[in-house]
């Protein structure tokens, strides 16, 4: 990036940056794509995993996102990425008789109704309406008294994180040049005009300038921050929301779909993920740590206190594997309550050169993209006379995809030939699609890569090598967290599997005895630090608790030198 000018920068390789990078690459620009730590390791990474229309939006009316989310849950399911996006079925309990089951079910019809309408829902089934029979078999867990009927409805989930790093990686198969672990330190500025940015390279403290002709700020609730390098004002300001979830074993409820139950602030999901539930998620304004946003004793316990409202058997502090915090960029300025804020994006040119995309949901991410695009082709062809072809995402599948069904169809004969268990193989497949053809190169060239990963065994040992040579994961931190999701999925929030794996890839990332150890206990106090701040009563103390783990740096010298940036910064006026 650094050699010479691109068409385009993006700097933030989350959902929509890695979607804005892979759509103009898809256009035939030049394009680069910078994240300050390893990809989706803020917002996308931190969702509840749907890819939804969003049934309550249609409650406020807002039928035009409504509409354009499902098209794209739709795209997603049956083109782009039907290796990683499916279907979850969801119960919705009704409280009152008539009213509300006429109320509720209109409302699931006209969902189902817009998703016929998109000509993408053909594959998911039409609700249905049980009784409390019926609903009570499909989920045996609810109690007799927290519903006196359902409507079953079908909606689809995503692993959010390898969705995002599926998204970077197509974009560098069709040219895009990507890479985690840069940071972006000012925006370089020729008479009023963003020409480009100043990075630092994090695993080897190289300084660097990348010169572009248009550059994409799509940095999530960093957008104000990232928009201040410019040194103009912005015009809208993003804030953060604070949403997180608990993570339970399968077993501790019994149930084959999943719940969506109203709160008095909005509304609560509680997800089947392969052994595992998610529950989630709050919704509280968030003013402290963007970097590691934390989870309080008191977000746990509501959302505890309102799932256990429906469970026969309640949960308790014990029953919970994992804790995960995430923060919503929200447009700011329309209402006090951050419920209430519009999940709608925008797009502006507020600064010659720098495109500003902000707001949305991760489902709409690929028309976010495509809009942020279309306003960098615009300042290309008003500033140069250059023209790019238009958005063609709709019809690239990300790398994965292709092959896919044909691969499922063959997962016997794949196992046979492999040695490995018909699980094992499904589970790879809906990991990697047809990329498990590389997975499996891998375990036949060096078969003890095929057996279960000591302390996580849902997972394979082959997963973190290839997490390492193929996914771009640089530290523990990335392939435990985002390439396997063992952090939340494990009691012990991956400290048993953490030196397994620092074994597994240390010679592939050619750590020395000292880096492998610094990673590790990095990882322990990550997970110590996390474990405390859920332990505290409230935002302020939770947030400075998890602070007692900072970001892990390969060498002690990138940190000083990183210091010594960041204070300089602080002492400019």
């Amino acid at each position: 990036m650094a050699e010479q000018p691109l068409d385009v920068l993006v700097i933030g390789g989350g959902v929509v940056g890695s979607g804005a990078a892979l759509d103009a690459a898809t256009r035939g620009l030049s394009v680069g794509l910078v994240e300050a730590r390893d990809f989706a390791s803020g917002t996308s990474s931190r969702s509840s995993k749907l890819i939804h229309g969003g049934l309550r939006y249609l409650e406020m009316m807002d039928f035009r996102l409504v509409a354009e989310a499902l098209k794209e849950r739709g795209l997603l399911m049956q083109r782009l990425a039907p290796h990683l996006v499916r279907p979850v079925p969801f119960l919705y309990p009704l409280n009152g008789r008539g009213w509300e089951r006429w109320y509720a079910g209109t409302g699931v019809a006209l969902y189902d109704a817009m998703s016929r309408a998109s000509g993408y829902g053909s594959t998911l089934p039409l609700h249905q309406h049980l009784t409390r029979r019926g609903a009570r078999k499909a989920f045996p867990s609810l109690r007799k008294d927290a519903l006196v009927g359902a409507i079953r409805y079908y909606d689809a989930q995503v692993d959010d994180a390898r969705h995002t790093m599926f998204l970077a990686r197509t974009a560098a198969t069709y040219g895009a040049a990507v890479a985690s672990r840069t940071r972006v330190l000012g925006l370089v500025k020729e008479s009023e005009r963003v020409v480009g940015a100043e990075v630092i390279d994090l695993e080897t403290g190289r300084r660097f300038e990348i010169r572009a002709s248009q550059v994409i700020n799509a940095t999530g609730v960093w957008t104000d921050e990232t928009q201040a390098m410019a040194r103009e004002r912005g015009q809208f300001k993003v804030r953060a929301s604070k949403g997180i979830h608990l993570v339970v074993p399968r077993d501790r409820i019994r149930g084959d779909a999943g719940l969506i139950l109203r709160t008095e602030k909005s509304v609560l999901f509680v997800i089947p993920w392969k052994r595992h539930w998610i529950i989630g998620t709050t919704d509280t304004d968030w003013s402290l740590s963007k970097d590691h946003p934390a989870a309080s004793s008191s977000d746990i316990d509501y959302l505890l206190e309102h799932v256990n409202r429906v469970l026969e058997v309640p949960l308790t502090r014990d029953d919970v594997e994992g804790v995960y915090a995430g923060l919503r960029p929200l447009l700011a300025g329309e209402s006090d309550a951050t419920s209430q804020l519009s999940r709608e994006h925008a797009v502006a040119h507020s600064v010659p050169g720098l495109v500003v995309v902000a707001g949305g949901k991760y489902t709409t991410y690929r028309v976010m993209a495509a809009d942020a695009v279309d306003e960098a082709v615009h300042g290309l062809a008003s500033v140069q006379g250059r023209t790019a072809g238009a958005c063609v995402t709709e019809s690239v599948p990300l790398v994965g995809a292709d092959g896919y069904q044909a691969l499922w169809n063959q997962r016997r004969a794949l196992a046979t030939q492999s040695g490995l268990a018909i699980n094992r193989v499904e589970h790879l497949l809906e990991r990697y699609g047809s990329l498990v053809l590389e997975v499996l190169d891998l375990v036949a060239a060096e078969p003890e890569l095929g057996e279960p990963l000591p302390g996580a065994e849902d997972y394979l040992k082959v997963e973190a090598v290839y997490a390492v040579t193929h996914e771009g994961a640089r530290h523990l931190d990335d392939i435990l967290t985002r390439r396997m999701r063992i952090s939340f999925e494990t009691f012990d929030r991956g400290v048993a599997a953490a030196p397994h794996v620092a074994e597994l890839v240390r010679g592939h990332l050619r750590w020395d005895a000292d880096q492998q150890e610094r990673e590790l206990q990095h990882y322990l106090k990550r997970v110590e630090a996390e474990r405390e701040s859920q332990r505290q009563p409230d935002d302020h103390t939770a947030d400075a608790a998890r602070k007692g783990a900072a970001d892990v740096v390969p060498v002690s010298r990138i940190a000083e030198e990183i210091e010594s940036i960041e204070s300089m910064e602080m002492e400019t006026p």
